[in-house]
């Protein structure tokens, strides 16, 4: 029965008299006992927020292409976009034929040296005892101090490529080398597959450092004023729009793009390990904050899928009763911050500056609101 009342009831919210039907009056006794303020609208810092896209990228410096001097085939890599590597760790193999003839050169460079030592030092003799000239003493010092720079020079070619020089001296030859990773990180792209040849100057894979992540952002030419290093950004990845993350304002770009808009960076509050380059992301940059009216969150109330608050008519008697009067009025949320919402008035006709409005308890106010509307539709 109180379902047809109700829907009995919707009709007259729609009529001439919906001003009517959205006004409530309440007596002294009624009053005292709710928890309603009555007072002025105030202007408060709200602060503001200003919605972009973008995604998780780092810095230039923070990606790495892996090429191997003298290139080779590609023997083994278990690497994957995405992969998470530590820095140190093996991210492939390289077989090279190439690389078994710097080893050997290494090995005769060093089999010589100890003949080419043995001359200088007796050339040095004879010559400090003037048995030979000084021309032979000279080519024997040369010889050797070649023969050094010689050995030098293919231990840091060998380090290079990747083979421990001790290693070979050891006799430990290969023709793979392992490529290791320089950094901790994340593999961002893998260019070449198991068992193909690659040059030196081709890029095995690209991995990024994974401890300079950062939002980067797109912001339009009428909202870049407003930008300043040091902001909040609040940013959500698209596929986990419940989980908030944090980053600040740390760079602006200068170059604006074709469509009028530049890029924002920001830096991260705290590491996330789920993140990862490439990622899309919605963010809300806040801004410098904008002195609005404002109201305390329980001043508005929600009906019907709209939004309202209750302004004070004030007092009249009805017979002997002195009563309050207060007339629903539809409102348009803003910010919300620190427990304030600001707002506006869809009837722009309204004069915020003048009135007096429910500041609280104004739920208590919509459920006799409510109430009266059903008994006044059951008349019907």
């Amino acid at each position: 029965m109180s379902t047809g009342c109700k829907d009995n009831a919707q009709p007259m919210v729609e009529d001439d008299h919906k001003g009517e039907e959205n006004q409530v009056e309440l007596t002294d006794a009624q009053m005292e006992q709710t928890n309603i303020v009555i007072g002025k609208v105030e202007k408060r810092k709200i602060g503001h927020e200003i919605s972009v896209n973008g995604m998780i990228d780092v810095p230039p410096q923070g990606n790495i292409s892996v090429t191997v001097l003298y290139g080779g085939f590609l023997k083994y890599t278990e690497m994957l976009p995405g992969s998470r590597i530590k820095k140190g760790q093996v991210i492939a193999s390289v077989e090279n034929p190439e690389f078994i003839e710097f080893q050997r050169e290494y090995l005769e460079a060093r089999a010589n040296n100890d003949y080419l030592k043995a001359d200088f030092d007796r050339q040095q003799t004879l010559n400090d005892e003037n048995v030979t000239s000084t021309k032979v003493f000279q080519k024997a010092k040369s010889m050797y101090l070649t023969n050094q720079a010689n050995i030098k020079s293919l231990e840091s070619k060998l380090r290079l490529i990747g083979i421990n020089p001790i290693s070979v001296k050891n006799g430990n030859l290969s023709t793979v080398v392992n490529v290791y990773s320089p950094i901790n990180g994340v593999v961002r792209d893998v260019y070449i597959n198991t068992g193909k040849y690659f040059n030196p100057q081709d890029v095995i894979m690209d991995i990024t450092d994974a401890t300079d992540l950062h939002v980067e952002l797109k912001v339009y030419e009428d909202d870049i004023p407003l930008i300043r290093n040091g902001q909040r950004i609040r940013f959500r990845l698209a596929n986990a729009p419940e989980e908030w993350m944090e980053a600040e304002v740390f760079l602006i770009g200068s170059n604006v793009r074709d469509d009028r808009s530049i890029t924002i960076h920001g830096h991260l509050k705290e590491k996330n390990e789920d993140l990862l380059p490439g990622m899309f992301v919605n963010a809300a940059i806040e801004v410098e904050a904008q002195e609005l009216y404002a109201v305390p969150e329980e001043a508005i109330v929600r009906f019907e899928a709209k939004q309202y608050i209750f302004k004070s008519l004030g007092k009249r008697r009805e017979g002997e009763n002195p009563m309050n009067d207060f007339e629903m009025l539809e409102i348009t949320k803003g910010n919300e911050e620190e427990g304030f919402v600001a707002f506006e008035f869809v009837d722009e006709t309204q004069d915020i500056t003048s009135m007096e409005i429910v500041l609280k308890d104004s739920f208590t106010l919509l459920a006799k609101a409510k109430n009266s509307e059903e008994e006044g539709g059951h008349g019907h």
